[in-house]
Protein backbone atom coordinates (compact mmCIF):
# COMPACT_ATOMS: atom_id res chain seq x y z
CA UNK A 1 0.00 0.00 0.00
CA UNK A 2 1.43 3.37 -1.05
CA UNK A 3 0.96 6.02 1.59
CA UNK A 4 0.47 9.66 0.62
CA UNK A 5 -0.72 8.79 -2.88
CA UNK A 6 -2.11 11.70 -4.92
CA UNK A 7 -3.25 12.30 -8.48
CA UNK A 8 -1.53 15.01 -10.52
CA UNK A 9 -2.52 16.84 -13.71
CA UNK A 10 -0.16 18.93 -15.86
CA UNK A 11 -2.23 20.96 -18.33
CA UNK A 12 -0.59 22.83 -21.19
CA UNK A 13 -1.41 24.02 -24.68
CA UNK A 14 0.07 20.89 -26.26
CA UNK A 15 -0.70 18.03 -23.90
CA UNK A 16 -2.66 17.08 -20.80
CA UNK A 17 -0.59 14.71 -18.67
CA UNK A 18 -1.79 12.86 -15.58
CA UNK A 19 -0.16 10.62 -13.01
CA UNK A 20 -0.55 8.88 -9.70
CA UNK A 21 2.38 10.00 -7.55
CA UNK A 22 3.51 8.69 -4.16
CA UNK A 23 4.79 10.65 -1.16
CA UNK A 24 8.38 10.29 -2.36
CA UNK A 25 7.62 11.95 -5.69
CA UNK A 26 7.68 8.71 -7.69
CA UNK A 27 5.31 8.44 -10.66
CA UNK A 28 3.49 5.09 -10.47
CA UNK A 29 0.88 5.40 -13.22
CA UNK A 30 0.74 7.74 -16.24
CA UNK A 31 -1.90 8.89 -18.70
CA UNK A 32 -1.77 11.51 -21.47
CA UNK A 33 -3.91 13.10 -24.17
CA UNK A 34 -3.18 15.84 -26.70
CA UNK A 35 -4.78 19.17 -25.75
CA UNK A 36 -7.53 20.03 -28.27
CA UNK A 37 -6.42 23.64 -27.76
CA UNK A 38 -8.42 25.21 -30.59
CA UNK A 39 -11.69 23.44 -29.71
CA UNK A 40 -14.42 24.69 -27.37
CA UNK A 41 -14.01 24.47 -23.60
CA UNK A 42 -16.11 21.32 -23.12
CA UNK A 43 -14.00 19.43 -25.67
CA UNK A 44 -10.85 20.37 -23.75
CA UNK A 45 -12.52 19.27 -20.50
CA UNK A 46 -13.39 15.90 -22.06
CA UNK A 47 -9.67 15.34 -22.68
CA UNK A 48 -8.99 16.10 -18.99
CA UNK A 49 -11.75 13.67 -17.99
CA UNK A 50 -10.25 11.00 -20.28
CA UNK A 51 -6.88 11.35 -18.52
CA UNK A 52 -8.54 11.14 -15.09
CA UNK A 53 -10.60 8.15 -16.28
CA UNK A 54 -7.46 6.31 -17.28
CA UNK A 55 -5.89 6.99 -13.87
CA UNK A 56 -9.10 5.94 -12.11
CA UNK A 57 -8.96 2.59 -13.94
CA UNK A 58 -5.75 1.76 -12.05
CA UNK A 59 -6.14 -0.40 -8.94
CA UNK A 60 -4.00 2.19 -7.12
CA UNK A 61 -6.59 4.97 -7.69
CA UNK A 62 -8.61 4.15 -4.54
CA UNK A 63 -5.53 5.11 -2.47
CA UNK A 64 -5.40 8.64 -3.91
CA UNK A 65 -6.39 11.27 -1.35
CA UNK A 66 -6.25 14.49 -3.41
CA UNK A 67 -5.70 15.89 -6.89
CA UNK A 68 -3.08 18.54 -7.74
CA UNK A 69 -3.33 20.57 -10.95
CA UNK A 70 -0.55 22.59 -12.54
CA UNK A 71 -2.09 24.57 -15.40
CA UNK A 72 -0.90 26.99 -18.02
CA UNK A 73 -2.07 30.41 -16.97
CA UNK A 74 -3.28 32.74 -15.97
CA UNK A 75 -4.94 30.71 -13.23
CA UNK A 76 -7.02 31.95 -10.31
CA UNK A 77 -6.59 29.50 -7.46
CA UNK A 78 -8.83 31.59 -5.19
CA UNK A 79 -11.73 31.21 -7.67
CA UNK A 80 -10.73 27.75 -8.93
CA UNK A 81 -10.66 28.99 -12.53
CA UNK A 82 -8.18 28.94 -15.43
CA UNK A 83 -7.80 31.10 -18.55
CA UNK A 84 -4.77 29.66 -20.38
CA UNK A 85 -3.52 32.01 -23.10
CA UNK A 86 -3.07 29.12 -25.55
CA UNK A 87 -6.46 27.51 -24.86
CA UNK A 88 -8.99 30.16 -25.99
CA UNK A 89 -11.98 27.94 -25.16
CA UNK A 90 -11.13 28.22 -21.47
CA UNK A 91 -11.77 31.68 -20.06
CA UNK A 92 -12.54 31.72 -16.32
CA UNK A 93 -13.21 28.01 -16.77
CA UNK A 94 -14.23 26.39 -13.44
CA UNK A 95 -11.56 23.70 -13.63
CA UNK A 96 -11.33 22.93 -9.91
CA UNK A 97 -15.06 22.20 -9.59
CA UNK A 98 -15.07 20.11 -12.77
CA UNK A 99 -12.01 18.07 -11.75
CA UNK A 100 -13.44 17.55 -8.25
CA UNK A 101 -16.61 16.20 -9.86
CA UNK A 102 -14.68 13.97 -12.29
CA UNK A 103 -12.46 12.67 -9.46
CA UNK A 104 -15.36 11.57 -7.26
CA UNK A 105 -15.21 14.52 -4.85
CA UNK A 106 -11.51 14.38 -3.94
CA UNK A 107 -9.99 17.68 -2.71
CA UNK A 108 -8.32 19.62 -5.52
CA UNK A 109 -5.35 22.05 -5.39
CA UNK A 110 -4.72 24.37 -8.36
CA UNK A 111 -1.45 26.21 -9.12
CA UNK A 112 0.06 27.83 -12.21
CA UNK A 113 2.55 25.80 -14.22
CA UNK A 114 5.48 28.03 -13.18
CA UNK A 115 4.63 27.47 -9.51
CA UNK A 116 4.29 23.72 -10.18
CA UNK A 117 7.79 23.51 -11.60
CA UNK A 118 9.05 25.53 -8.63
CA UNK A 119 7.41 23.07 -6.23
CA UNK A 120 9.05 20.18 -8.10
CA UNK A 121 12.52 21.76 -8.07
CA UNK A 122 12.24 22.63 -4.36
CA UNK A 123 11.04 19.12 -3.45
CA UNK A 124 13.21 17.00 -5.76
CA UNK A 125 15.52 19.21 -7.82
CA UNK A 126 18.09 21.97 -7.96
CA UNK A 127 16.37 24.19 -5.35
CA UNK A 128 16.25 21.41 -2.74
CA UNK A 129 17.66 22.65 0.56
CA UNK A 130 17.29 26.32 -0.45
CA UNK A 131 14.82 28.39 1.59
CA UNK A 132 14.68 31.30 -0.89
CA UNK A 133 14.70 30.54 -4.59
CA UNK A 134 13.35 31.59 -7.96
CA UNK A 135 12.58 28.81 -10.44
CA UNK A 136 11.96 29.66 -14.09
CA UNK A 137 10.68 27.89 -17.16
CA UNK A 138 12.08 29.35 -20.38
CA UNK A 139 10.45 27.75 -23.41
CA UNK A 140 7.54 28.89 -25.63
CA UNK A 141 6.81 31.36 -22.85
CA UNK A 142 8.67 32.39 -19.70
CA UNK A 143 7.08 31.48 -16.37
CA UNK A 144 8.32 31.13 -12.84
CA UNK A 145 7.64 30.73 -9.17
CA UNK A 146 9.14 31.57 -5.80
CA UNK A 147 10.24 29.72 -2.68
CA UNK A 148 10.33 32.12 0.28
CA UNK A 149 11.13 31.18 3.86
CA UNK A 150 11.32 27.50 2.95
CA UNK A 151 7.86 27.29 1.37
CA UNK A 152 6.57 27.61 -2.17
CA UNK A 153 4.90 31.04 -2.38
CA UNK A 154 2.08 30.84 -4.96
CA UNK A 155 0.40 34.09 -3.92
CA UNK A 156 -3.39 34.55 -3.55
CA UNK A 157 -4.26 33.49 -7.10
CA UNK A 158 -1.37 31.08 -7.74
CA UNK A 159 0.64 33.32 -10.08
CA UNK A 160 3.36 34.81 -7.82
CA UNK A 161 6.81 34.75 -9.39
CA UNK A 162 5.58 35.26 -12.96
CA UNK A 163 8.92 36.71 -14.04
CA UNK A 164 8.15 36.49 -17.76
CA UNK A 165 6.08 39.64 -17.50
CA UNK A 166 8.49 41.86 -15.62
CA UNK A 167 9.44 44.69 -17.98
CA UNK A 168 13.20 44.90 -18.54
CA UNK A 169 13.16 47.30 -21.50
CA UNK A 170 11.15 50.49 -20.92
CA UNK A 171 10.92 51.33 -24.61
CA UNK A 172 10.89 47.72 -25.81
CA UNK A 173 8.57 45.82 -28.12
CA UNK A 174 4.90 45.60 -27.18
CA UNK A 175 4.21 42.24 -25.51
CA UNK A 176 0.98 40.30 -26.19
CA UNK A 177 0.21 40.70 -22.45
CA UNK A 178 -0.29 44.44 -23.05
CA UNK A 179 2.95 45.68 -21.49
CA UNK A 180 6.29 46.55 -23.12
CA UNK A 181 9.76 45.03 -23.09
CA UNK A 182 8.82 41.97 -21.00
CA UNK A 183 11.39 39.26 -20.24
CA UNK A 184 9.25 36.82 -22.26
CA UNK A 185 9.23 39.11 -25.30
CA UNK A 186 13.05 38.89 -25.42
CA UNK A 187 14.00 35.55 -23.85
CA UNK A 188 11.37 32.98 -24.89
CA UNK A 189 12.34 30.42 -27.54
CA UNK A 190 10.21 31.87 -30.36
CA UNK A 191 11.47 35.39 -29.60
CA UNK A 192 15.13 34.27 -29.59
CA UNK A 193 14.53 32.72 -33.03
CA UNK A 194 12.54 35.75 -34.25
CA UNK A 195 15.37 38.12 -33.31
CA UNK A 196 18.03 35.91 -34.94
CA UNK A 197 16.03 35.71 -38.20
CA UNK A 198 15.37 39.46 -38.21
CA UNK A 199 19.12 40.11 -37.87
CA UNK A 200 20.12 37.85 -40.77
CA UNK A 201 20.54 34.35 -39.30
CA UNK A 202 19.50 31.65 -41.77
CA UNK A 203 18.56 28.07 -40.87
CA UNK A 204 20.37 25.06 -42.34
CA UNK A 205 19.03 22.82 -45.10
CA UNK A 206 16.46 21.28 -42.76
CA UNK A 207 14.77 24.68 -42.44
CA UNK A 208 14.62 24.40 -38.62
CA UNK A 209 13.94 27.87 -37.20
CA UNK A 210 13.52 26.84 -33.55
CA UNK A 211 15.50 28.27 -30.63
CA UNK A 212 17.29 24.88 -30.44
CA UNK A 213 18.55 25.45 -34.02
CA UNK A 214 19.70 28.96 -33.06
CA UNK A 215 21.47 27.46 -30.01
CA UNK A 216 23.26 24.93 -32.27
CA UNK A 217 24.33 27.78 -34.57
CA UNK A 218 25.55 29.80 -31.56
CA UNK A 219 27.61 26.82 -30.36
CA UNK A 220 29.17 26.68 -33.86
CA UNK A 221 30.10 30.35 -33.50
CA UNK A 222 27.48 32.08 -35.68
CA UNK A 223 27.70 35.72 -34.46
CA UNK A 224 24.01 36.56 -35.05
CA UNK A 225 22.90 33.44 -33.13
CA UNK A 226 25.35 34.23 -30.31
CA UNK A 227 23.99 37.78 -30.14
CA UNK A 228 20.37 36.59 -29.93
CA UNK A 229 21.21 34.32 -26.96
CA UNK A 230 23.25 37.07 -25.29
CA UNK A 231 20.27 39.44 -25.58
CA UNK A 232 17.99 36.77 -24.04
CA UNK A 233 20.56 36.20 -21.27
CA UNK A 234 20.63 39.93 -20.46
CA UNK A 235 16.83 40.04 -20.21
CA UNK A 236 16.83 37.01 -17.91
CA UNK A 237 19.65 38.49 -15.81
CA UNK A 238 17.77 41.77 -15.39
CA UNK A 239 14.60 39.95 -14.30
CA UNK A 240 16.46 37.61 -11.95
CA UNK A 241 18.42 40.49 -10.40
CA UNK A 242 15.22 42.51 -9.89
CA UNK A 243 13.61 39.52 -8.15
CA UNK A 244 16.66 38.90 -5.97
CA UNK A 245 16.77 42.57 -4.99
CA UNK A 246 13.09 42.51 -3.97
CA UNK A 247 12.91 39.24 -2.03
CA UNK A 248 16.51 38.08 -1.38
CA UNK A 249 16.69 34.75 -3.20
CA UNK A 250 20.04 32.95 -3.20
CA UNK A 251 19.49 30.64 -6.20
CA UNK A 252 17.78 30.91 -9.57
CA UNK A 253 16.92 27.63 -11.29
CA UNK A 254 16.22 27.64 -15.03
CA UNK A 255 14.41 24.86 -16.90
CA UNK A 256 12.41 24.53 -20.10
CA UNK A 257 13.60 24.06 -23.67
CA UNK A 258 15.71 27.23 -23.76
CA UNK A 259 17.11 26.39 -20.32
CA UNK A 260 18.46 23.19 -21.91
CA UNK A 261 20.68 25.21 -24.30
CA UNK A 262 23.55 24.89 -21.82
CA UNK A 263 26.51 27.28 -21.76
CA UNK A 264 25.28 29.18 -24.84
CA UNK A 265 22.73 30.63 -22.41
CA UNK A 266 24.35 30.19 -18.98
CA UNK A 267 27.77 31.74 -19.78
CA UNK A 268 26.36 35.11 -20.94
CA UNK A 269 23.69 34.92 -18.21
CA UNK A 270 26.27 34.62 -15.41
CA UNK A 271 28.28 37.45 -16.95
CA UNK A 272 25.20 39.71 -17.26
CA UNK A 273 24.22 38.96 -13.66
CA UNK A 274 27.47 40.54 -12.47
CA UNK A 275 26.29 43.77 -14.15
CA UNK A 276 22.72 43.73 -12.80
CA UNK A 277 22.97 41.99 -9.41
CA UNK A 278 25.34 44.51 -7.85
CA UNK A 279 24.18 45.06 -4.28
CA UNK A 280 26.03 43.15 -1.57
CA UNK A 281 23.09 40.90 -0.68
CA UNK A 282 22.54 39.65 -4.25
CA UNK A 283 26.13 39.21 -5.39
CA UNK A 284 26.35 35.56 -4.31
CA UNK A 285 23.29 34.55 -6.31
CA UNK A 286 23.78 31.15 -7.96
CA UNK A 287 22.20 30.28 -11.32
CA UNK A 288 21.77 26.63 -12.20
CA UNK A 289 19.87 24.41 -14.66
CA UNK A 290 16.70 22.65 -13.46
CA UNK A 291 16.93 18.94 -12.63
CA UNK A 292 13.37 17.57 -12.65
CA UNK A 293 13.00 17.46 -16.46
CA UNK A 294 9.80 16.82 -18.36
CA UNK A 295 7.97 15.41 -15.32
CA UNK A 296 8.41 18.63 -13.32
CA UNK A 297 4.80 19.77 -13.87
CA UNK A 298 3.37 16.48 -12.60
CA UNK A 299 5.75 16.25 -9.63
CA UNK A 300 4.99 19.87 -8.68
CA UNK A 301 1.23 19.36 -8.96
CA UNK A 302 1.60 16.32 -6.68
CA UNK A 303 3.62 18.42 -4.21
CA UNK A 304 0.78 20.98 -4.14
CA UNK A 305 -1.79 18.25 -3.49
CA UNK A 306 0.30 16.79 -0.64
CA UNK A 307 0.93 20.25 0.87
CA UNK A 308 -2.74 21.22 0.57
CA UNK A 309 -3.80 18.06 2.34
CA UNK A 310 -1.30 18.67 5.14
CA UNK A 311 -2.49 22.29 5.52
CA UNK A 312 -6.12 21.15 5.70
CA UNK A 313 -5.26 18.56 8.34
CA UNK A 314 -3.34 21.14 10.35
CA UNK A 315 -6.14 23.71 10.03
CA UNK A 316 -8.56 21.18 11.46
CA UNK A 317 -6.51 20.68 14.64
Amino acid sequence: MHTDLVAALDIGGTKIAGALVDGGGRILVRAQRPTPAQEDGETVMRAVEAVLGELAASPLWHGASAVGIGSAGPVDASAGTVSPVNVPGWRDFPLVARVREAAGGLPVELIGDGVAITAAEHWQGAARGHDNALCMVVSTGVGGGLVLGGRVHPGPTGNAGHIGHISVDLDGDPCPCGSRGCVERIASGPNIARRALANGWRPGRDGDVSAAAVAAAARAGDPVAVDSFERAARALAAGIAATATLVEIDIAVIGGGVGNAGEVLFAPLRKALTEYATLSFVQRLAVTPARTGTDAGLVGAAAAALAGRTDTATAGV
